[in-house]
């Protein structure tokens, strides 16, 4: 509910005040008084796009601030939460607008921008009036306004859920297919590599094996006459023979030495165990020298294939078994993506089928629910002097979305038999108002979450025409709150408050201000709407009336 309107130096304003009630709230006064400019600061506050300059001339700034109260389960509060903006049970809006055009907006004493403040508003205020675009003349609401009225909230929930899923599994589909397409334009590369790899079948060492085994071959022919010739001096006809010989010759006479040629012999039975050790490991590389030449080529022509595969592939030569296996990997979900894209597919198909079933439910409840509206809107215009209009909600088919499959539009024509079309497009001033006026009264519902304003929504209308439009927004405002800018005297008697507004000249100024209206007030005002300038006691007598009806 808006509580209070604080404006300061916006146009012709120069300082006001205004303390809002529940109920229907109607501003009047002569035409030109300043009753837009109310709705101009107020729009300024909730950030609508309005009027460039708005700075009263000779004002350094004008300045705006709304105050509202909000229940705790208000969807402003949500707004407040998702902009990082504190909350409770009272809202503040606040917005500068300086001379050079420079505008400032705070929630709550905190700064914010402009789009916040929108987000805010779409929660507060619904603004009604025959060049109202952002209510029920926008035809981009409708199907939102036909679910609210038609309760489909468990069909939407069933039908985003299913949109969701079926995004889920296209782009499922769609990655695997991007995927597969990408492995089957390399499909020969890998089975090719694949091939070349397993052919060569290097394992992890080899490359430094074969590295060491050819560098040993290449110095072979160097070093094994020098090798050869030690073996032949350990050997028999060297220092094996000649060790075997001292060891002889001493054991011959170790029984006259008294023992001391004991050490001695045991040390060289020890040598020449060593030395048949060296004489064996010498041997070996001996054996280890002696290679066939074709031996050196095939191990070098090894050598330089698994080092030419690994620069090819741009790895090291050991990691070529690691890649060796990640490329048949690939080939293997290659051969096996047929199966997966087949699944992908009938998971499309399945979530397809439960989206079609969500949304033509919803569509169905939306049909029944438009006859409903239908019927309902007609029996609302007939009070309004608008028996022969035909109002009708027309649903046809739209692209698939997260909200279905309909699109959903107002239309009206005022005659019988005469064509219908959107309800800004065929309906006059005056009937606009009644229809838009008939048409909120059956989609309100118990929805009293934010305060509706309707602005000079009676014009072009009197008589028993007016008092029906009074008696309804009176029961639009039961519960909640209505604001309404009107001229007509059998409105402006059903408001439960009312405000004059009226332009006063000060020096050379020219000012406007707003009045509460006591109850004689009122009759005067409302005497003044009925008669013009020149109030008579006749035409006080019928305000009276109309305050009692």
């Amino acid at each position: 509910m808006l509580r209070a309107l604080d404006i300061r130096d916006m146009l012709i304003i120069d300082r006001l005040e205004l303390i809002f009630q529940p109920g229907l709230n109607a501003l009047t006064g002569e035409t030109g008084a300043g009753k837009s400019i109310l709705l101009d600061s107020l729009g300024f506050v909730l950030g609508w796009r309005g009027r460039a300059e708005l700075v009263r001339q000779g004002a350094a700034q004008g300045e705006v601030v709304a105050e509202f109260e909000l229940s705790d389960d208000h969807p402003a509060h949500a707004v407040l939460a998702e902009a990082g903006l504190p909350g409770g049970e009272e809202l503040i809006l606040r917005r500068v607008n300086t001379a050079e055009g420079r505008k400032t907006a705070w929630v709550n004493d905190r700064r914010c921008s402009g789009e916040v403040l929108r987000a805010l508003s779409e929660t507060l205020i619904e603004l009604h009036g025959q060049h109202d675009d952002r209510g029920l003349l926008n035809p981009r609401g409708h199907r939102a306004m036909l679910d609210a009225y038609a309760g489909v909230g468990d069909h939407l929930a069933a039908v985003r859920a299913a949109w969701s899923d079926m995004s889920r599994a296209r782009k499922a589909l769609t990655e695997t297919e991007t995927a597969l397409a990408a492995m089957r334009a390399e499909e020969e590369f890998l089975r090719h590599s694949v091939g070349e790899l397993d052919q060569l079948d290097p394992q992890p060492g080899e490359d430094g094996e074969l590295d060491a085994r050819r560098r040993m071959m290449q110095g072979a022919e160097r070093i094994r006459d020098d090798v050869a010739r030690a073996f032949a001096l350990l050997g028999g006809d060297g220092a094996e023979g000649a060790m075997a010989d001292a060891v002889r010759w001493l054991e011959g006479v170790s029984d006259n030495a008294g023992g001391q040629l004991e050490e001695p012999i045991a040390a060289l039975g020890r040598a020449l165990i060593e030395l048949g050790e060296a004489q064996d490991g010498v041997n070996a590389c001996l054996q280890a020298l002696d290679f066939n030449p074709a031996e050196l080529e095939q191990t070098e022509e090894r050598l330089f294939a698994i080092r030419a595969l690994a620069r090819k592939h741009e790895v090291a030569p050991d990691e070529l078994g690691g890649f060796a296996d990640a490329l048949r990997d690939r080939l293997n979900r290659l051969e096996a993506g047929d199966a997966d894209l087949s699944d992908k597919r009938a998971a499309v198909d399945a979530a397809q089928l439960a989206y079609d079933a969500a949304a033509g439910a919803l569509s169905t409840a939306r049909q029944a629910a438009a006859s409903a509206l239908d019927t309902a809107v007609m029996a609302e215009l007939a009070p309004l002097k608008m028996e022969r209009a035909v109002f009708r909600t027309e649903i046809t088919l739209s692209d698939p979305g997260p909200e279905g499959i309909d699109a959903v539009a107002f239309t009206v024509a005022t005659n019988p038999g005469a064509p219908s079309g959107p309800l800004n497009k065929i309906a006059s001033g005056g009937e606009l108002s009644r229809f838009l006026l008939a048409l909120k009264v059956c989609l309100t519902g118990d929805d009293s979450a934010r305060t509706m304003i309707f602005d000079e929504i009676d014009r072009g209308v009197g008589g028993a025409t007016a008092d029906a439009v009074g008696r309804r927004l009176a029961s639009l405002a039961q519960g909640g709150q209505v604001l309404v800018v009107t001229h007509s005297p059998q409105v402006a008697a059903r408001a439960a408050h009312h405000w004059r507004v009226q332009k006063q000249v000060t020096g050379d100024q020219t000012l406007s201000t707003v009045i509460p209206l006591a109850e004689p007030d009122r009759v005067d005002e409302i005497a003044r709407m009925v008669a013009g300038d020149t109030i008579t006691d006749e035409a006080r007598a019928a305000a009276r009336a109309l305050l009692q009806a």
